[in-house]
């Protein structure tokens, strides 16, 4: 019997206002549950309801808020495998990718909860003492996407709660189960009110961007859908955290062991199908090294099992939805057209579901639409160089920064190139790898603000410079 779904407002299960809309699976095409759709106001409501328990809430112990957090943590943990099977089902992602997000969401909501607020003396003489505290802003608005749709829900709304703020989540009409499953499980954790979901798409999210008693936005997304919260904010000046679109840039140095790193590139440039906003989406190679890559990318892609996320054996899932599904066909197509080599994948698979293999594309040039335009899918176009410092020109030539890296044997030397790289994150023999200890965040179009470590958690917050005279 297929379970029902439910808003949560003010603590309570409550039925959408609008009805249903139909959760697609992008493995076979086929409904996988009714969402229920909110109307405006629900929405007010919930707000309401996240702004009443912002009043005791606020004043809660960092004891009793930590403790909430491992609660809650506690549940995610008990229900992994329902939330592992409600992911694959809605986003497609093969099932041992689903169960590490869930994974990560435990250990991203336990290290969060054990995160300290600080309290800094910036003086302490004979007469005078000035801390400075931090204090909870109020209601946290979070909009959440598709890739990876608990573990970015968790990345929001832990340390909103951690630093004592109401939350209203609002996840992406195609994933949504996992995350109502995921509010549930808080709201059993915390007082009526303080965690409040709502789901629908047309309207909702403008209005909550907009929403006069939201004091904060953490949306990640896309670059436009950013500028347009950013343009909504401005009525009571909300604090936002946007982490938008990125064309990550992957450089290969002349020498680097191709044998020894093919395997990472391709892994991170894949993940989660090529999903994430982080993962390599532009690779620059030395014309030294050049078909040695290729060659090794395309054994690498061809070893990949395509196929529904669960079962047993795959290794590579759909795309997630028909509209990202048509672009990635687009922007192959168009290179093909424009006198690229498609070395591997290139065409969907024939039958139901939006499964397009892992392509490889080669002998492309920057003015590409699948160089200029980030792909979000399964596709890599690998690009050839003769000068490094042309490289680094050409990785930077995008309006977007939020991720690059640097592949070679010296480390040193790698730095220096790394650091001259316009992106929030730049990695070392490695790309597209978060820890709940770095920061991350972009800059440029790919947004402000970031998430992860104390310097998120206090993303979160309002300083408040305390003045005693003694």
């Amino acid at each position: 019997m297929q379970r029902e779904y439910s808003l949560i407002i003010n603590g309570e299960q409550v039925a959408g206002g609008r009805g249903t809309f139909d959760v697609i699976n992008p493995a076979t095409e086929e409904v996988v549950s009714a969402c229920p759709y909110a109307t405006v106001e629900q929405l007010n409501d919930a707000v309401d309801a996240a702004d009443e328990a912002f009043k005791t809430w606020q004043y809660s112990s960092d004891a009793e808020r930590k403790q909430a957090l491992h609660r809650i943590a506690d549940g995610i943990e008990a229900n992994a495998a329902e939330l592992a099977e409600i992911i694959v089902k809605e986003q497609g992602k093969p099932m041992f990718l689903a169960q590490a997000e869930v994974g990560g969401a435990v250990a991203w909501t336990r290290y969060t909860a054990d995160l300290e607020i600080p309290v800094e003396v910036l003086e302490d003489s004979d007469n005078k003492r000035i801390e400075l505290h931090r204090k909870p802003l109020g209601v946290v608005g979070s909009i959440t996407p598709w890739n990876w749709p608990l573990m970015i829900a968790v990345w929001h709304i832990m340390p909103a709660l951690r630093t004592g703020n109401t939350v209203v989540c609002k996840p992406s009409g195609l994933t949504p189960l996992n995350t109502i499953m995921l509010a549930e499980i808080i709201s059993k954790e915390v007082p009526a009110g303080v965690m409040n979901l709502v789901t629908g798409e047309s309207g909702i999210g403008s209005a909550i961007t907009g929403h006069e008693k939201i004091r904060k936005i953490v949306f990640t997304g896309s670059t436009p859908t950013g500028q347009a919260i950013m343009r909504n904010a401005a009525g009571n000046l909300k604090r936002l955290t946007l982490e938008l679109g990125g064309n990550d840039a992957g450089i290969i140095l002349p020498d680097a062991d191709v044998n020894a790193i093919a395997e990472g590139i391709f892994q991170t440039a894949f993940l989660n199908m090529g999903q994430t906003c982080a993962a390599l989406k532009r690779l620059y190679v030395h014309e030294t090294q050049y078909d040695q890559v290729c060659d090794k990318l395309v054994e690498l892609a061809n070893a990949q099992s395509v196929g529904d996320g669960m079962a047993e054996g795959t290794t590579f899932g759909p795309v997630q939805n028909k509209d990202q599904f048509d672009l990635v066909k687009d922007l192959v197509d168009d290179a093909r057209e424009n006198g690229a080599s498609v070395l591997c994948g290139g065409q969907p698979l024939e039958g139901k579901g939006f499964f397009y293999p892992p392509t490889i594309v080669a002998n492309v040039t920057d003015d590409m639409r699948i160089v200029t335009e980030e792909q979000f899918g399964p596709t890599l176009p690998v690009i050839r160089y003769s000068d490094v410092d042309d490289a680094v020109e050409r990785a930077n030539s995008c309006d977007v920064g939020l991720g690059g890296s640097v592949w070679s044997s010296d480390i040193e030397g790698a730095q220096k190139i790394a650091q001259r790289l316009e992106c929030g994150t730049a990695w070392i023999n490695g790309h597209a790898e978060v820890l709940p200890h770095a920061p991350f965040g972009g800059c440029k179009m790919s947004g402000f603000g970031v998430e992860f470590g104390q310097e998120g958690l206090l993303e979160y917050t309002v300083p408040q410079t305390l003045n005693i005279n003694k």
